[in-house]
């Protein structure tokens, strides 16, 4: 059972939704959810069958807590051939998404509109090609690091499910965020793409700056760029 004491996401419902964003949270996501991943509908927690999701054997990705969805709907338009499923807890950024989803009329989405370990749980090894982790909650304490998305008890589930080359991206503007995801996710079974701190600065060539990191540069924090391939 996920244990909501060890949760690395902060809120899940914000300010309150505004008409239409209900109206997409109706109409639109009992198509768009990925289904039987839930707890409820999945209580045995039994594996899914990937080929299931889009009905072929399409290459898998997975961007984990996905904000806004400004880049999950931007590389499900640049990469049709591939099914992309995205998790996120936040119920305002899951109808945000949705309508970025109806207005660029992309089919090859999937949402999981809640914890990704859930996911995990249910996904059979080395079945996704790439996976995002972009701007996560950077829990700034020091007491509560060990909430952070880049620990063992997050990538390990990850690297379960990740095929042996697959990439692995990580955008950060929190220095502290980068220090430890240079320190752990290669201990999770990842070699590190971009090594020399130079290569950080550089956006990767397909990227498109989110809501998250326009904040943070407004702020005057720097955005941080990460690779990493399953080992394998």
């Amino acid at each position: 059972m996920t244990d909501q004491t060890r949760n690395f996401y902060g809120r899940i419902k914000g300010k309150t939704l505004k008409s239409a964003q209900k109206r997409y949270l109706e109409q639109d996501l009992p198509a768009l959810e990925l289904r039987g991943v839930s707890r409820e509908e999945n209580p045995s927690r039994e594996q899914i069958d990937p080929q299931t999701i889009f009905g072929d054997a399409r290459p898998l990705w997975l961007e984990v807590g996905f904000g806004g969805g400004e880049h999950l709907v931007h590389q499900a338009g640049r990469n049709p051939e591939v099914g992309i499923i995205g998790c996120e807890p936040y119920l305002n950024g899951v109808a945000m998404a949705l309508g970025k989803i109806r207005a660029a009329g992309v089919s090859n989405l999937r949402v999981y509109p809640w914890d990704v370990r859930d996911l995990f749980d249910v996904l059979p090894e080395a079945c996704l090609d790439r996976a995002f982790l972009l701007y996560p909650d950077p829990w700034p304490k020091a007491r509560h690091h060990r909430r952070r998305f880049v620990t063992p008890e997050h990538l390990l589930p990850l690297a379960r499910a990740m095929r042996p080359g697959a990439v692995f991206r990580v955008a950060t503007d929190i220095p502290d965020y980068v220090r430890q995801t240079m320190d752990e996710v290669p201990q999770a079974g990842f070699d590190c793409l971009t090594p020399d701190p130079e290569a950080w600065r550089i956006p990767w060539e397909d990227w498109l700056s989110t809501r998250y990191e326009q904040k943070a540069l407004r702020e005057g924090r720097s955005p941080h760029y990460l690779t990493f391939r399953r080992q394998g």
